[in-house]
C-alpha cells in the first residue's frame, strides 16, 4: 500500500505549467525555511546572544554606604554618615560599544542567514534528486515492461521446445533486475522523502506542492561573482567580521578615558551635620595597558584573514563554475546523441524479427542502458553544481 502511494505522489513531480512549477518549489523552500528545527533554535540562540549582548553596556549598580562609629574616646555625640555614590565609564564608552553591539547583531544574522542557506540548498539538493529518481523510475517502468515482453516471448518458444532452459532462466533474471530496479529506485524516492520531512521540522512534505522548473541560465563567471559577494552571507560575514573588529578599536580607545563617580554624602556628629554631592575620576594607568594595541592586532588579522578567505572561496567558486560549463558541454553532447538514437527500440525490433539472439539482444541493451544512466548521473551532477552556484539566492 505504502508502495502505491509513493508511485502515485511520484508521478505529479512534473508539473505542465511553469508558474506552478516556479511557485512549487519555492514555497517548499519557504515551509522548510519556517519549519526548520535548526534554524529555529539558531533563532533563540541569536535573541538570547543579543540580549546577552546588550547586558554589556548597563551601568553598575549604584554603592550604598553607612558609617556608625559609637566606640572609642570622644567627648561629642557619637558619628554617623551614609553615602550613595555611582560609577560609571566615560560617556563616549557607551555610544562606542553600543555600536559594537550593533555590529556584533548584524553578524549572528548573517551568521543564521548563512545557515539558512545551507539548510534550504540541502533540500534543494533532494528536490532535485526527486526530480532525477521520478525520470529513473519512468524509464526502468519502460525496461521492465520490455523485458516483461521479451520474457514471455522466450517462454512460448521454451514452450515450442525451441530454446532450452538457460535462455529461459536468463530472461527471467533481466525480468526480475529491472523489477528490482524499481524497489531500488521507489525506495529512495521514500528516504528522499523522510529526509525533506526532516528538513522541514518532521512534517510531511504535500506532494501537490512538488514540481520543478530548470534554474536560469547561469551568466558570466565575473558578473555571478559580483552578485555572490554583495548577497552571498559567507562572503557578508567576512565583511562583517572586519567591521565589528573596527569598532573594538574605537571601544577601547574611549576606554582609556576615566571612569566617572557622583553621589550624595551626608555627615552628622553632635546634633551637627554635613550634606553635599561628590564626584570622582579614575585615573587609567593600568587597566587598559595594551588593550588597544590587542584591538589593533586583531583588527589586522581580521583584514588579512578576510583577504584569505576571499580568495579561497573565489577560487573554489571559479573551480565549480568551470566545471559546471565542461559538464554543460558534455551534457549537451550526450543529449545531442541520445536525441533521435532510439537504439533499445531498434534492438527490440530486431530481437522480436530474429535478427538478435536474446544473449546478443541483452548485451547490447545493456551498453545503451548504461550510457542512458550515465547521462541522468551527469544530469544530477549539473543540476548539484548549479545550485552550489546559485546558493546565494536562496
Amino acid at each position: 500500500m505504502y508502495r502505491y502511494i509513493v508511485s502515485a505522489s511520484c508521478g505529479i513531480l512534473i508539473s505542465i505549467g511553469s508558474f506552478a512549477q516556479s511557485t512549487g518549489m519555492k514555497s517548499i523552500l519557504d515551509e522548510i525555511s519556517q519549519n526548520n528545527r535548526q534554524l529555529k533554535a539558531y533563532q533563540s540562540f541569536i535573541a538570547s546572544q543579543n540580549l546577552g549582548n546588550k547586558t554589556e553596556n548597563n551601568l553598575p549598580d549604584p554603592q550604598v554606604s553607612a558609617f556608625y562609629l559609637p566606640f572609642g574616646e570622644h567627648e561629642t555625640d557619637d558619628y554617623f554618615e551614609y553615602q550613595i555614590s555611582q560609577r560609571f565609564e566615560f560617556p563616549t564608552v557607551y555610544g562606542a560599544r553600543s555600536k559594537r553591539i550593533e555590529k556584533q547583531k548584524e553578524l549572528l544574522e548573517l551568521e543564521y542567514k548563512t545557515m539558512r542557506q545551507e539548510v534550504l540548498l540541502d533540500a534543494k539538493k533532494q528536490l532535485l534528486e526527486l526530480q532525477i529518481l521520478q525520470k529513473r523510475k519512468e524509464l526502468e517502468q519502460e525496461r521492465v515492461e520490455q523485458a516483461k515482453l521479451v520474457y514471455d516471448q522466450i517462454r512460448r518458444l521454451f514452450d515450442a521446445e525451441q530454446i532450452g532452459i538457460l535462455e529461459l532462466n536468463k530472461a527471467k533474471v533481466a525480468w526480475l533486475q529491472e523489477q528490482f530496479e524499481i524497489d531500488q529506485i521507489e525506495i529512495e524516492i521514500r528516504n528522499t522523502f523522510l529526509k525533506l520531512q526532516k528538513l522541514n521540522g518532521g512534517n510531511a512534505i504535500n506532494a501537490d506542492q512538488i514540481a520543478f522548473l530548470d534554474d536560469p541560465e547561469l551568466p558570466p563567471m565575473e558578473v555571478l561573482w559580483e552578485e555572490k559577494l554583495s548577497a552571498d552571507a559567507e562572503v557578508q560575514q567576512l565583511t562583517a567580521r572586519e567591521t565589528l573588529a573596527e569598532q573594538q578599536v574605537k571601544l577601547e580607545k574611549n576606554k582609556i578615558l576615566p571612569d566617572l563617580s557622583i553621589g550624595y554624602n551626608y555627615q552628622g556628629v553632635n546634633s551637627s551635620n554635613y550634606s553635599g554631592f561628590l564626584g570622582g575620576l579614575s585615573i587609567p594607568l593600568w587597566n587598559s595597558h595594551n588593550k588597544v594595541k590587542s584591538a589593533r592586532a586583531n583588527l589586522e588579522y581580521t583584514q588579512a584573514n578576510t583577504g584569505a578567505e576571499t580568495a579561497e572561496l573565489y577560487t573554489r567558486f571559479q573551480e565549480d563554475y568551470q566545471q559546471y560549463q565542461l559538464l554543460k558541454r558534455k551534457f549537451e553532447e550526450y543529449e545531442e546523441t541520445f536525441k533521435d538514437l532510439n537504439s533499445e527500440e531498434l534492438l527490440f525490433k530486431a530481437y522480436k524479427l530474429g535478427e538478435l539472439s536474446f544473449l546478443n539482444y541483452y548485451r547490447e541493451v545493456e551498453f545503451y542502458r548504461q550510457a542512458y544512466n550515465k547521462k541522468l548521473e551527469m544530469e544530477k551532477e549539473l543540476l548539484r553544481l548549479k545550485a552550489e552556484l546559485l546558493k546565494h539566492q536562496l
